[in-house]
């Protein structure tokens, strides 16, 4: 069974870098499931899909944060890593990383695997 963990740092001041990191246990990000994603979901809102990393390494990003987001692998350890640059007061969600066969899903069922996710504030 494929499980994900986040982490990274649940405070970042407003127009810095945050980083996250999900690292994978019971499968392989190169060949487990096709794609390796982060989503987001800001409190009271729906999920938003970031973007993802696929199996042989190829990376999309949602249009709206392209300018400001970078997500990255480690196949030596398994991990794969979502940096959001500049944050700004509407970035403050729970990330999740996710694992599965449908590309930009959001929903529970279109990702196998999740994360538990990991809360991200932006003190104002």
């Amino acid at each position: 069974q494929v499980q994900l963990q986040e982490s990274g740092p649940g405070l970042v001041k407003p127009s810095q870098t945050v980083s996250l990191t999900c690292t994978v246990s019971g499968g392989s990000i190169t060949s487990a499931y096709p794609y390796w994603s982060w989503i987001r979901q800001p409190s009271g809102k729906d999920k938003e899909w970031l973007g993802a990393i696929t199996e042989s390494g190829s990376i999309y990003y949602t249009p709206s944060l392209k300018s400001r987001i970078s997500i990255s692998r480690d196949t030596s350890k398994n991990q794969f890593t979502l940096q959001l640059s500049s944050v700004i007061p509407e970035d403050p969600a729970v990330y999740y990383c996710a694992a599965g066969e449908v590309f930009g899903g959001t929903a529970r069922s279109e990702n196998k695997s999740w994360g538990q996710g990991t809360q991200v504030t932006v003190p104002s």
